[in-house]
């Protein structure tokens, strides 16, 4: 994983991608805290990080397109996958490479608050808190652009796809509002799930008894809840869509909340990709 980690690291300084990412990223940021802060004297600079969260959709394509497309793209992903590394091992280099970019960018960010601080008194620990879940956000996006990379040999298709997904996340509390809440509309919602999954899994293992024997098991299941308690698929779509929203999480870190609950989410959550990303990558070093 280590032998990854530096390769990645090292070229993202050996091309545009990590500067194209820093230098964009340090601009918004910058253009933030000059209007949100020095502007208005104002010390409030949480508010920035939370204004910011939009650029995201813009820099996590732009770093996680490459990761995995262009070792399709030019063969080398065999040359990976046939060496003693392990494919969670390739996975996680990768993913901590893009993190220790990111990351690295947001300490620099750290100067904003260092010059606030010299004209009067800032709530470091709030800040301290909005910087965790920014991180955690952050990390959560990237776990997301490198199991989409891992599905084309393409980066531009990589990137439009992650953009595309990271943009339904943005906007999924907004659409969670219309959803219908009736039962009807949960049971069938809960059915297309299981499909999903089925699916999900054949196109990973290419087994069609594996995928119809989770889709069985998944039938069953919504019928014996329904029959324990059919009041469960009352806004069931409502509640399942509202585990997927990442910036509603982000709300207690905003406020100056630490809590081990968001923490524990998003961490969940990226580990969810990166293990989808490690069996997509076996699937292909087998076939």
């Amino acid at each position: 994983m280590l032998a990854v980690f530096k390769r990645e690291l090292k070229a993202y300084f050996a091309s545009p991608t990590g500067y194209i990412f820093m230098g964009f990223f340090l601009l918004i940021c910058g253009i933030f805290f000059a209007f949100s802060n020095l502007l208005t004297a104002s010390p409030d600079y949480i508010s920035v990080l939370s204004s910011i969260t939009f650029v995201f959709l813009i820099v996590v394509p732009v770093l996680t397109m490459r990761l995995m497309s262009e070792e399709s793209r030019q063969k080398t992903d065999q040359l990976l996958l046939t060496s003693p590394l392990s494919v969670t091992g390739i996975v996680l280099g990768k993913y901590f490479a893009a993190v220790a970019v990111f990351l690295l960018t947001l300490l620099i960010t750290c100067l904003y608050p260092i010059i606030l601080s010299f004209f009067g008194t800032i709530a470091v620990w709030e800040i301290v808190g909005g910087y965790i879940g920014f991180f955690l956000l952050g990390a959560a996006f990237i776990s997301i652009g490198l199991f989409i990379s891992s599905l084309t040999d393409n980066q531009v298709i990589a990137a439009v796809v992650t953009f595309s997904a990271l943009l339904f996340i943005w906007i999924l509390d907004w659409v969670i509002q219309g959803l219908p809440t009736d039962r009807i509309s949960g049971i069938v919602f809960a059915c297309a799930l299981v499909v999903g999954v089925a699916a999900l899994v054949y196109f990973t293992t290419r087994n069609i008894f594996v995928s119809v024997a989770i889709a069985v098991v998944g039938f069953g299941i919504i019928a014996g809840v329904y029959f324990a308690n059919e009041y469960f698929f009352d806004g069931f779509i409502v509640r399942t869509l509202e585990w997927f929203s990442l910036l509603k999480r982000y709300e207690n870190f905003m406020m100056g909340i630490l809590s081990l609950s968001p923490i524990v989410y998003y961490i969940t959550f990226s580990a969810v990709f990166l293990f989808l990303t490690v069996r997509v990558i076996e699937k292909r070093r087998w076939s």
